[in-house]
């Protein structure tokens, strides 16, 4: 049985990926704040097994709480391999230095930094535990590698994403631990993240046009397209720790 265990799976890249995996003889777990339904039933069309576990992503103690819930629904001792992809995310607060809402830059930082580390955190214990062959993927971005203006916060969680990333793997390396952890950038997408941006603030964000551009030119990927990027990417040789770029598979 092949656990997998996809964050912000109802919409977007998510839901893109777990349409992807739903195969027969996996178990797919999908934490986000709705239900799927059309999921489910490709689900049931392909005999796979999909459950859904209700978290706000954004709020500690759901995650903590979710975590539990999940894992106590994994059968360890059956499990050949567990895979985690933590795929939720925000943009916002999109938001100049010293111009954003306290409580939006917790709730950032919640979801796109806090809740990864702590997913990989539980699931690396356990995994070590049953000795059961792991993969964590953490899903980043190429602001995380420069500043853009007006995603300060954006562009530090993800780059504190890749760095806790870069870290774990090297530690895995040298415990030559059956656990493997990268990060995916998976570039421009047409989701809702980009609706989100076009509609930023110009005040706030020197870049709009820009991204307004990518979007009337027809350059934002689609995420079926990302999704099976990512999938076969999984399923060949992978290097402890190392950011992967999408335009290194097109």
């Amino acid at each position: 049985m092949h656990y997998y265990i996809v964050t912000g799976a109802s919409r977007g890249l998510g839901e893109a990926f777990v349409e992807e995996i739903l195969q027969k003889n996996h178990t797919v777990i999908c934490l986000s704040r709705s239900i799927n339904s059309s999921l489910k039933q490709v689900a049931e069309q392909r005999e796979s097994t999909i459950r859904f576990e209700a978290c706000d992503l954004s709020d500690t103690s759901q995650i903590l709480s979710a975590i539990d819930r999940v894992l106590s629904t994994i059968n360890f001792k059956a499990a050949e391999q567990i895979t985690l992809v933590n795929n939720a995310g925000t943009i916002n607060p999109i938001k100049k230095g010293g111009h954003a809402n306290e409580q939006d830059i917790i709730s950032h930082v919640n979801v796109n930094l806090l809740a990864p580390m702590l997913m990989s955190e539980a699931l690396l214990k356990e995994a070590e535990k049953n000795s059961v062959h792991t993969i964590i993927v953490n899903i980043t971005s190429g602001a995380a590698n420069r500043p853009i203006p007006g995603w300060s916060f954006y562009c530090s969680t993800k780059a504190g994403l890749n760095m806790y990333t870069q870290t774990v793997g090297a530690e895995l390396i040298e415990t030559k631990a059956n656990m493997i952890t990268i990060a995916f950038s998976p570039g421009i997408m047409d989701t809702e993240m980009q609706t989100t941006i076009r509609q930023a603030e110009e005040e706030q964000f020197s870049s709009l046009e820009q991204f307004k551009d990518f979007h009337e030119k027809g350059m934002l990927r689609s995420t079926t397209f990302v999704a099976k990027t990512l999938y076969n990417l999984l399923k060949g040789p992978l290097d402890n720790g190392r950011v992967y770029d999408i335009k290194e598979f097109i």
